[in-house]
């Protein structure tokens, strides 16, 4: 460069510059690095979750709190609350029954009751207080029944071990053995890895979502420093991910489906991809819709990233993992033969048919497991030490567990995922053929239907399934509908595709009328509007206290 050209333009200008004001320079600094972060937002929030979701975020985030300042302010809080309070009122009339014939109970009696009383009362209680018809096979999931022998069984165990608590294995060391023989036994199922995969049993198939959760941020955190945690769900999957989250302080991202199979969408799982996700996640099968994610695709990601890959095994739990055995080849990969998947959870309670409030978190190896145990060296009461988020656990339940899964054996669980899928597959084949007004959701392969429908309102065909003794699960973002298949369905499943038929046909009658003013319907239609979000939330929280209730209360 001629020296001219340096002397006479090149170091004015430069002087120029470092003579701005100091402001100036410090303005543009700050707008170039909210331009910067404004790009790299939008890049991605619309590449991660695509330009329509992204929209509906955005309109979410700051519409959301403008409506719930409008409906608690003068102008609208008189009326709201009105409507919250009948609400309400509804909620508590149909939860909580009574009947004069039952002793009502709001402080301890004066007397205790002898075993006879105690006794009567329970059976008095089971038969003027009706419930859903779940022993004739008419509720989604909600009851996994292995049959009155299995219960036998099950309650000579309770009794047995009624006061063990795993907490405590120097004192029950039978708990112990049989706790660690249904971890390795359901290890098994799955393909862990013989030398090192690992696991605990938990209280159900939240509790196993929170730990694996839990692991993951702690094995982050511990390995590779990071304090903003996030995990990567489909949208499908289950709210303990939620949970977690709120539990546990971690951002969850909810990656978009593909919208032909209702699986998650890997490219936008890749795009939401950064240096704070901690998880990734995969369902087999997710609860709303049924369908297995791309557990294979997800793998491959969670290695390319370095990243663990927990799959949600909880509600096909017994069914999926003997669907090969049983015949049914068509299941894709999704345990720990694919390489990439570090953890899976399973619930032995559901089609496992062990008693409630059992569940089993598989790891691929022991530091993953190690990353869940709370430990405290310093207590003044003692070293402790807890594998799970409970203390206490009463040994009673894995001990039925262990009875179970050892009764039924190999053999019991491939007949009876074999009859449970065969009664899915009739399900879902009639509604294809036989009510075209519905749509099934996806192409389900196991124990889960879910059907929507573009002629008729679904959460009306959920109030008059409903009507008729069916009680099926209301889903939404799409309206849909779902049955859970369980043993007992086997049974029912004809009635149901005849009252399936009935209903829908009855609707598509009265197409021109308006949506019920009640009901699923109506519960559904306010959940799904930005406005009244909150007042949705208002109601689950009286739902929730409405649980707690007595006499005492009026």
């Amino acid at each position: 460069m001629p020296a001219t050209i340096v002397q006479d333009t090149l170091i004015p200008g430069l002087k120029s510059i470092y003579q701005w004001p100091s402001d100036r320079v410090f303005c543009l600094v700050i707008a170039g690095a909210l331009v910067f972060k404004a790009t790299a937002w939008v890049w991605y929030y619309v590449g991660g979750f695509g330009f329509q979701i992204s929209l509906k975020m955005l309109k979410h985030h700051t519409l959301r709190p403008l409506f719930n300042f409008l409906a608690s302010s003068f102008l609208l809080r008189t009326k709201v609350n009105s409507e919250v309070d009948k609400s309400l009122s509804s909620i508590e009339e149909s939860l909580m029954k009574q009947d004069e014939q039952l002793t009502s109970f709001v402080k301890l009696p004066s007397k205790g009751w002898g075993e006879k009383q105690v006794i009567e009362e329970l059976d008095l209680s089971q038969k003027v207080l009706s419930h859903s018809d779940w022993e004739g096979g008419k509720v989604s999931g909600a009851v996994y029944h292995g049959g009155k022998d299995l219960i036998h069984l099950q309650s000579q165990a309770f009794e047995k071990y009624c006061v063990a608590n795993q907490l405590h294995p120097d004192v029950f060391p039978a708990v112990r053995k049989m706790e660690s023989e249904v971890v390795a036994m359901v290890l098994d199922m799955f393909n862990a890895p013989k030398a090192t995969g690992c696991g605990t049993t938990t209280s159900g198939g939240t509790e196993s979502l929170l730990l694996a959760c839990l692991s993951a941020k702690m094995y982050a955190l511990h390995r590779k420093g990071c304090k903003k945690p996030e995990i990567i769900a489909p949208s499908t999957a289950h709210a303990a991910f939620e949970k977690a989250a709120y539990y546990f302080g971690i951002t969850l991202r909810h990656a978009p489906l593909d919208p032909k199979t209702y699986k998650v969408d890997l490219k936008r799982v890749r795009r939401l991809i950064n240096k704070n996700t901690v998880l990734l996640v995969g369902s087999a099968p997710n609860f709303p819709h049924g369908i297995v994610d791309d557990i294979e695709g997800l793998g491959k990601l969670a290695q390319q990233y370095d990243i663990p890959l927990h799959v949600d095994c909880c509600l096909g739990s017994f069914v999926i993992a003997h669907m090969e055995r049983a015949g049914f080849k068509e299941i894709p990969p999704f345990d720990f033969r694919v390489d990439g998947v570090t953890s899976i959870s399973c619930d032995t309670h559901k089609y496992g048919f062990a008693p409630k409030g059992s569940s089993v978190i598989l790891y691929r190896n022991g530091e993953l497991r190690r990353y869940q145990y709370f430990l405290s060296a310093d207590w003044c009461g003692g070293l402790y030490g807890s594998p799970t988020l409970a203390g206490s656990r009463p040994g009673a339940l894995v001990v039925g567990c262990w009875a179970t899964m050892i009764h039924m054996g190999e053999q019991g669980y491939i007949d009876s995922c074999k009859q449970i899928i065969e009664t899915t597959r009739k399900l879902k084949k009639y509604v294809q053929d036989q009510i075209p007004e519905l749509q099934v959701v996806g192409d389900p392969l196991c124990s889960v239907v879910a059907v929507t429908s573009d002629k008729i309102n679904v959460h009306d065909l959920s109030d008059k399934l409903t009507q008729k003794g069916w009680h099926l699960s209301a889903l939404q973002n799409p309206p849909a509908l779902h049955l859970a298949v369980t043993w007992l369905t086997r049974s029912a499943i004809d009635e149901l595709t005849r009252t399936l038929h009935d209903c829908v046909k009855e609707l598509c009658a009265h197409a021109n009328q308006k949506s019920s003013s009640d009901g699923t319907s109506a519960l559904y239609g306010v959940a799904g509007s930005v406005q009244t979000r909150g007042i949705v939330d208002r109601l689950l929280v009286g739902f929730l206290d409405t649980l707690y209730k007595t006499e005492r209360d009026f």
